[in-house]
């Protein structure tokens, strides 16, 4: 059930954007695997149209694409930190393909919304949207400054940036100071020795 939303989903974005499709072209009957965890794995076959379509179980794939489990709603989300948690096993040429699909195909949702609602209403429908997951990203962001700060000032389980590399600088200057002791140390026993 997933799978054929995905692919239908996935077929009505790049009947949209003819260059994706001629991007794919040339790796028609090649398949992909992605292992989107929570998510079921989805088998992609890729068609001599550009377009894609569901591929069998027991096939090998050609691409395996697995995502780390938090990685998933970044990649919905469209983050490109995203990709750092995606692993991608299979030809170079191929991966290079899917990973510039991701990065630059895009679904106009304000079109598909006019055909339903309306130019205006799916103007502001597309907006509204558009602002929920600017705040989301915001706040998601103002979250994660404000606990660092908690951690580093009002309960100090982390040491602030420039405090460790005060301690790093001191700990190398301790460092340098030691090795310099020893040489001298044994430039006294070299001449103790030689007395």
């Amino acid at each position: 059930m997933i799978e054929q939303a995905a692919v239908a989903g996935l077929n009505h974005v790049l009947a949209g954007q003819s260059w994706a499709r001629e991007r794919l072209r040339p790796f028609a009957g090649k398949r992909v695997q992605f292992r989107l965890a929570p998510l079921p794995d989805l088998r992609l076959l890729i068609l001599d149209s550009g377009l894609v379509e569901s591929a069998a179980a027991e096939d090998s794939a050609d691409l395996t694409v697995t995502a780390q489990p938090g990685a998933v709603p970044l990649l919905l989300a469209r983050d490109d930190a995203a990709m750092k948690q995606v692993d991608l096993a299979g030809p170079a040429d191929l991966a290079n393909t899917v990973q510039t699909l991701f990065r630059e195909l895009e679904w106009d949702a304000e079109e598909d919304l006019s055909k339903l609602f309306g130019d205006i209403a799916a103007h502001r429908i597309a907006g509204a949207a558009r602002d929920f997951l600017g705040w989301q990203k915001e706040a998601a962001s103002r979250l994660a400054e404000n606990f660092a700060e908690y951690l580093t000032e009002e309960q100090p389980v982390l040491v602030q940036r420039a405090e460790a590399q005060g301690q790093a600088t001191e700990v190398q200057a301790v460092g340098e100071a030691c090795a310099r002791l020893e040489r001298r140390i044994q430039r006294l026993e070299a001449l103790k020795s030689r007395s």
